[in-house]
């Protein structure tokens, strides 16, 4: 009897604790049949209930605000997100966020009345999106050191990058369709016949081109401002950009973005 009565006090104690909690952080409340109501339990806090810290939850709110855009102009990820990061990247949940965003894009090509006449097109950018550079950030924090144009270089210039499973579903599954595909990437000129030969050898066999950076006529200028000005270019010469995917927001932002955009996940840097 006395352990019973024990428990309906703590149950009425964490009921009341619940409501404080509740209305202060402004919770949404559960109204039941017979006229009760009871609060939502309340969000862990962030030291959860024994005030133990829980890992990695602001690398994960971190994440968020980068995916979201909100995070903008960062040079690195955080030191402490190293890991969390990492785990991200080598474990299954990096595949299903990116299997989230190619099977939305390829229900949208399915959904277009496509001319047939070859003018229609999806851009698809290269690093992180069509090709992986995951075997070389692996050795560099995932994105916690500083960029090293040096080594990055030397790991493009061998070649083997290997594709993103999911992008390289879409891009099949596009050709399916009949609509083409177009590579717009920031790699310079001199990177073009190691970059072809790592798409052919990544399985990206059949595309209309792919065009890369001229250093001359876009030196100083963004990625947005490129990566505009080119696809303007296909546009003046009659083709339809139906489709655009990239990982980072330089990729779809700007103009001539195409009828619909996809962002697919990339918190190891930034591009602006």
């Amino acid at each position: 009897m006395v352990r019973l009565v024990s428990q309906i006090i703590f149950s009425l104690a964490t009921i009341l604790l619940a409501t404080k909690l509740s209305l202060c952080h402004g919770k949404t409340t559960l109204n039941l049949d017979h006229g009760i109501t009871f609060p939502i339990f309340p969000l862990r806090l962030k030291s959860g209930l024994g005030g133990h810290y829980i890992p990695e939850t602001s690398c994960s709110s971190w994440r968020l605000g980068v995916e979201a855009h909100n995070i903008i102009d960062w040079k690195t990820i955080p030191q402490e997100c190293e890991d969390y990061v990492g785990n991200y990247l080598l474990g299954k949940q990096y595949r299903e966020d990116s299997k989230a965003v190619t099977e939305e894009a390829y229900k949208y090509a399915k959904s277009l009345n496509l001319v047939g006449d070859g003018k229609d097109i999806w851009v698809f950018d290269i690093d992180e999106t069509s090709l992986s550079n995951l075997p070389y950030y692996a050795h560099h924090g995932f994105g916690v050191e500083p960029y090293n144009a040096t080594a990055f270089n030397e790991w493009v210039d061998l070649g083997i990058a290997p594709p993103l499973p999911e992008s390289l579903k879409l891009y099949k599954k596009l050709l399916g369709l009949g609509i083409k595909v177009v590579f717009i990437t920031g790699r310079p000129e001199s990177q073009r016949d190691i970059t072809l030969n790592n798409l052919k050898i990544a399985s990206y066999n059949t595309f209309e081109t792919l065009i890369v950076k001229n250093t001359t006529e876009y030196n100083g200028k963004t990625a947005v401002t490129y990566k505009s000005s080119e696809r303007k270019k296909f546009e003046e010469n009659g083709y339809r950009i139906v489709g655009n995917i990239g990982d980072q927001w330089s990729d779809i932002l700007g103009t001539n973005t195409g009828n619909r955009t996809f962002k697919l996940p990339d918190p190891m840097y930034y591009i602006s």
